[in-house]
C-alpha cells in the first residue's frame, strides 16, 4: 500500500498535466526509499522499478501495459491486471495471509544494493542504450520543452561552464 504522500505527490503532478510515467515514477521513488531504509530489498534495479510500476497501476495512474515483443506475455498480463484493478475491477481473489508474508520475506531476504546510486546509474545507461539515437535525441528535445526559458538558459549556462578549459 502506497503512502498517502506518494499518492499526493502523484496526484499533484497529474493536475500539473504531467506524464503517466512522472506520475508513476513517485511511486518507483517511494519503493527505492523503502529499500534504503532496509525496509525491504529487490534482487535488482529493475525489480524495485517493476513493483513501483505494479503499486502506480494499482492506485489508479493511467499507465498502460507495455506493447507486444517489449516484455513477456506474463509481464503483460501482471500489468494488465493491475491496471484494471486500479480502474475499477474487483480483485480475482483476496491474497491469503501466508502468501502475502512469504512475498513481503522473500523480498526482505533481499539486499538493499538494487537502490544504490551506482546500480540505478548502470539500469539507467543500460535502458538508454536499448533505445535508438533518434529516440534518446527526442526524448531530450521534449524534456527540454518543458523546462521553460529560465530552465533552458540555466543548463546552457551549466554546461558552457563545463566545456570552459581549466
Amino acid at each position: 500500500m502506497p503512502e498517502k504522500k506518494t499518492l499526493d505527490r502523484a496526484r499533484a503532478d497529474k493536475q500539473a498535466g504531467k506524464s503517466p510515467s512522472t506520475q508513476a515514477g513517485e511511486f518507483i521513488r517511494e519503493q527505492i526509499h523503502h529499500i534504503r531504509q532496509g525496509r525491504h530489498g529487490a534482487r535488482s534495479a529493475k525489480q524495485a522499478i517493476a513493483i513501483g510500476l505494479s503499486e502506480a497501476r494499482r492506485s489508479g495512474v493511467e499507465l498502460p501495459p507495455p506493447s507486444a515483443g517489449k516484455t513477456s506475455e506474463t509481464t503483460r498480463k501482471k500489468a494488465a491486471r493491475d491496471y484494471d484493478r486500479g480502474h475499477g475491477a474487483a480483485p480475482r481473489s483476496t491474497a491469503t495471509a501466508k502468501r502475502s508474508r512469504a512475498s513481503e520475506n522473500a523480498l526482505k531476504r533481499e539486499s538493499s544494493a538494487a537502490a544504490s546510486p551506482r546500480a540505478l546509474s548502470r539500469h539507467a545507461r543500460a535502458a538508454a542504450a536499448q533505445r535508438s539515437p533518434v529516440e534518446r535525441s527526442a526524448a531530450a528535445r521534449r524534456a527540454a520543452q518543458t523546462k521553460g526559458a529560465a530552465g533552458r538558459s540555466a543548463a546552457a549556462r551549466r554546461a558552457a561552464h563545463t566545456r570552459q578549459s581549466p
